[in-house]
């Protein structure tokens, strides 16, 4: 018995949304998204019954950018799970670990219904995990009662989310659950450190947090108007105006870099004298790499905060390791974790040349090491591109109907797209994290290459007829 088939038995069990019957029209899609993302927002925002506190330093602090989690709520968890078990899949598929069919139907669901019962293993996984490990108080404290409602309250959360990932991804929607809550969650966060009316004090006053909001107050407020505008722009600690200017500039360059492909002219056995062209865009994985990188470094981080909180006095435990906590929030201060992780700022770059150097050298060589890798295990190699394409009917225009030459053609573009593109990415996260850009580097990425796609569906959708208002 195949691997794949030892699934068969919970596929009942598990919850299922059933395949789109016909294409659903551009508004219903776009009023299903829209609902999707208004019950993911709304357990952003559900705190959780029963936890004992919420303070103190956030141990996946890092992480909350690729989980598009929000702490001591019922999105706590976020979309890890399915990230999880969609990228624990893919490298066993891929990997030949598990044989997959693609064109065989049977297969496609055994493959869809694993994931799903591993999504929802490593949800209660997650759940006990935190519960245990004292994320919302001593769980000698918390109580029996209490533990078991958290737990429950996580698992019904995961279910759901697991549920609008898939309703999005089986025709109701737009692209997929774990991309529109990811872009959501980067730019609310965006937004909010923009436009928030919140105030903080400090050495300064009662200030606002939202840079733009600052910037009105201050100039509201202060007689010399040059050096509020200049407050305004440079202040520390919180938001200011460069840092949002740098967003947007982020923003519009990696836009710019979307455009950057090659087009091969391909055409249909089928159908003669039919030519379509077949894009490899630089960013041939999208955002894999990113994802795949912020997912190491995010575990690196936590596994050595928790050790250092435990054995910080061992030795190899700070060659780790170091961390102290800023503003409430702990930061690395020494060790690997420390080099891997970006300069806070250009001042911080400038004093710590060192550091710069070995955090620009590991971006750029995981982001080109994870997409080349990526591409190996998602089938979207030059070899599996060639078999796609062979299989569909199509050869490249001016090259023999073969597998082998399709794929000697597509070899001289797809690993250099996958590798640079991988290196582009990673640069342009570096630049985001020196400029001290809102977000992050790295969910200044996720977000443009999503709503990228998204702006590509919606030209996909047109082009078919199917506009906002069909």
């Amino acid at each position: 018995m195949r691997p794949l088939e030892l699934v068969s038995p919970f596929l009942s069990l598990l919850p299922d949304v059933a395949q789109a019957e016909s294409r659903q029209p551009f508004r219903l899609k776009a009023i299903y998204t829209a609902t999707a993302l208004f019950v993911f927002l709304v357990c952003s925002q559900l705190p959780l019954y029963g936890i004992q506190t919420n303070s103190g330093s956030d141990p996946f602090y890092w992480a909350r950018v690729i989980m598009a989690s929000n702490r001591g709520t019922c999105m706590e968890l976020g979309i890890s799970p399915i990230v999880t078990s969609g990228l624990v899949m893919q490298l066993l598929a891929g990997s030949k670990i598990i044989e997959v069919d693609n064109s065989v139907k049977r297969d496609r669901e055994l493959l869809a219904g694993a994931q799903k019962l591993l999504g929802v293993l490593i949800t209660i996984g997650e759940a006990v995990a935190y519960v245990v490990s004292g994320m919302y108080g001593d769980i000698r404290t918390l109580g029996a009662t209490n533990a078991i409602l958290i737990i429950v309250q996580l698992f019904i959360a995961g279910i759901i989310v697991i549920c609008l990932d898939e309703l999005l991804q089986k025709g109701y929607g737009l692209g997929s659950g774990i991309s529109l809550f990811i872009a959501t969650n980067i730019c609310e966060s965006i937004i909010w450190k923009a436009f928030s009316p919140y105030t903080i004090s400090s050495a300064r006053g009662a200030e606002f947090e939202g840079a733009v909001i600052a910037l009105f107050h201050l100039l509201i407020t202060r007689t010399d108007k040059t050096r509020a505008l200049k407050e305004a722009f440079y202040r520390q600690n919180l938001p200011n105006i460069m840092q949002l200017l740098s967003t947007i500039a982020i923003f519009l360059v990696v836009i710019y870099f979307q455009g950057f492909r090659v087009d091969l002219p391909v055409r249909s056995k089928q159908r003669r004298g039919q030519q379509q062209n077949y894009p490899i865009k630089l960013f041939y994985t999208s955002n894999m790499p990113i994802i795949l990188q912020s997912a190491l470094v995010s575990n690196l981080y936590f596994i050595s905060q928790l050790l250092y909180k435990r054995y910080g006095g061992n030795i190899l435990v700070q060659l780790l390791g170091r961390w102290q906590e800023h503003n409430g929030q702990m930061r690395p201060d020494g060790g690997l974790v420390y080099y891997i992780s970006p300069p806070t700022s250009l001042g911080d770059l400038a004093a710590n040349p060192i550091h710069a150097l070995f955090y620009i050298a590991f971006m750029l060589s995981a982001c080109a090491l994870f997409s080349k890798t990526w591409i190996e295990v998602s089938g979207s190699s030059a070899h599996d591109v060639a078999k796609q394409l062979r299989d569909s009917q199509m050869f490249l225009q001016g090259h023999r109907d073969t597998v082998q030459s399709l794929k000697k053609e597509l070899n001289r573009y797809i690993p250099i797209a996958a590798a640079f593109g991988g290196m582009c990415i990673g640069a342009l996260t570096i630049i985001a994290d020196f400029m001290g850009a809102i977000g992050s580097g790295t969910g200044i990425l996720l977000a443009v290459t999503i709503i990228y796609q998204y702006f590509e569906t919606y030209e996909k959708e047109q082009a078919q007829g199917a506009g906002l208002f069909a």
